[in-house]
């Protein structure tokens, strides 16, 4: 979980006063109860881990530098969210902003079949989180992986809290209807066609996980086929947690208190303006006339004390626990990230003051290369400059010859053992070429189905359950292929 809300409002109260009194220690502190959880979230907003570690040092120091501001201080938590989230919308437009690198996994000491086993679900949850949009994968990731309740996502989003409301009970329907039709799509393609012709490849698409969705919702076969219950929050733990840098917090700390860094803490602390009249940074916005004539009153009405309880009882609250993608957000429906998981793309930065201009933009991280992390959605790339308009001639273009077409490869796969789960996994991989594949049957007390196109080099995952209710021994059967291939697979009762 990322975090535990239910102790946290006494800490926060407690953290936010020792910040407004200027207590080093609480500074410490802030960072070492929620860094690694902000760190993960701006990770999946950004997909750099350079660009999350500056925002996240900038969250710090707003943080300190704007305290008491906050009119809530029982509601740090989201207030250090709701800066963040500011920071890495204007960290998105930079012209100057750093990509590619994204941050490693946090570690999961699993077995073998463990991590393919996760890897299966992981799919699962991509296809599933693929079909909403950008703005309700990230609600999910707030809601659910950081456990932030509807007023918190109020204020992060700077949307008035009715609205909230609504945009969190219709992402988690959604989402609960995603899954279903993913577990339909993994589990019983044979028994539809058209589902077995959306789902030729996998995870989904997004425009085929859209499609897969409102199919289900309408086929009076699908609407009868029974799934396995799997609440959002057990589904999504499996998706991967962004590893915060070990030598980030000196960085930071360092960042934050230095005597020889005040001139750079107010401007990083201009970033964060302006306010509303709880103390709650409003949204970035990328022009300069963003605050001009901008009312505050309508985006969170009322007294907030009390009004969490009124959320809870407005909203579907999805049963088990939970710990997922970093969503990150966009207008459009493609996916992440799971974000998380994230929202519409904030651009520019015109309220940097035009003096001082701070000098360390972004901490230093280590160089190690990482494995990339994934994520229900990625943020939208850059977008290139136009080219410029020819005034003469264009020069004569070289004579180029069409690359060769892909030819066909051939499959490998690779058996599995349950041990005593109910399912386990089958590898299946293109060697040498592009491979057309489908299983084709199977033999023993086990179920298995599937099927797709994959590139060359490139692998896919195969669900096989156990079938029976009970047995005595171990058992085995096969999974064959339409290229000829069939591999074992075993479990034990």
């Amino acid at each position: 979980m990322a975090g535990e809300p239910g102790s946290a409002h006494n800490d926060d109260l407690r953290l936010a006063e020792s910040l407004r009194a200027g207590d080093v220690i609480a500074l410490t502190e802030v960072y070492d109860a929620y860094a690694p959880f902000i760190y993960d979230y701006c990770h999946g907003l950004l997909r750099d881990r350079v660009e999350a570690a500056g925002a996240l040092r900038n969250c710090v120091i707003a943080a300190r530098e704007h305290a008491g501001r906050l009119a809530e201080p029982d509601r740090l938590r989201g207030w250090l969210y709701a800066i963040a989230r500011k920071e890495c919308m204007r960290r998105r437009d930079s012209p100057n902003r750093h990509v590619g690198q994204e941050a490693p996994e946090a570690e999961d000491d699993l077995s073998a079949e463990q991590l393919a086993r996760r890897e299966e679900r992981r799919l699962l949850a991509h296809s599933a989180l693929t079909a909403l949009s950008g703005r309700q994968r990230e609600a999910i990731d707030l809601s659910i992986r950081h456990e932030l309740d509807e007023v918190d996502l109020s204020g992060i989003f700077g949307m008035p809290l009715e609205e909230t409301l609504e945009l969190v009970e219709r992402s988690r329907l959604d989402l609960d209807a995603a899954i279903r039709a993913s577990l339909i799509a993994q589990n019983h393609w044979k028994d539809c066609p058209s589902v077995a012709a959306l789902t030729e490849s996998w995870p989904l698409a997004p425009q085929t996980a859209t499609s897969l969705v409102r199919h289900v919702a309408s086929c009076p076969v699908c609407t009868e086929m029974q799934t396995p219950p799997l609440p959002a929050d057990r589904l999504l733990s499996v998706l991967p947690i962004a590893a915060i840098p070990a030598d980030l917090r000196l960085d930071v700390l360092t960042a934050a208190t230095a005597e020889d860094r005040a001139g750079n803490r107010r401007a990083i602390a201009a970033w964060t303006e302006p306010f509303d009249e709880y103390g709650w940074p409003l949204p970035y916005e990328p022009t300069p006339a963003r605050a001009k004539d901008r009312g505050t009153g309508g985006r969170r009405r009322g007294p907030l004390i009390g009004a969490g309880a009124a959320a809870v009882a407005a909203i579907v609250v999805l049963a088990g626990a939970f710990a997922a993608f970093g969503g990150e957000s966009g207008p459009g429906a493609s996916g992440t990230p799971p974000a998380a998981a994230g929202s519409s793309s904030d651009p520019g930065d015109p309220s940097a003051p035009a003096e001082p201009t701070p000098t360390d933009p972004s901490p230093s991280v280590s160089s190690t290369s990482p494995s990339p992390s994934k994520s229900p959605s990625e943020s939208p790339s850059p977008s290139k400059s136009p080219s410029k308009t020819p005034t003469t001639r264009p020069p004569s273009q070289p004579v180029t010859h069409a690359p060769p077409p892909p030819h066909p490869g051939r499959m490998t796969a690779a058996g599995c053992s349950m041990g005593h789960n109910d399912s386990c996994s089958v590898k299946v991989t293109a060697v040498g070429g592009y491979v057309n594949w489908r299983v084709t049957n199977t033999s023993g007390p086990i179920s298995a189905g599937g099927g797709g196109h994959l590139a060359a080099g490139r692998t896919a995952f195969v669900n096989v359950s156990r079938s029976g209710d009970w047995c005595l021994g171990n058992r085995s059967g096969t999974v064959s292929f339409s290229s000829g291939a069939s591999v074992s697979v075993s479990y034990e009762c």
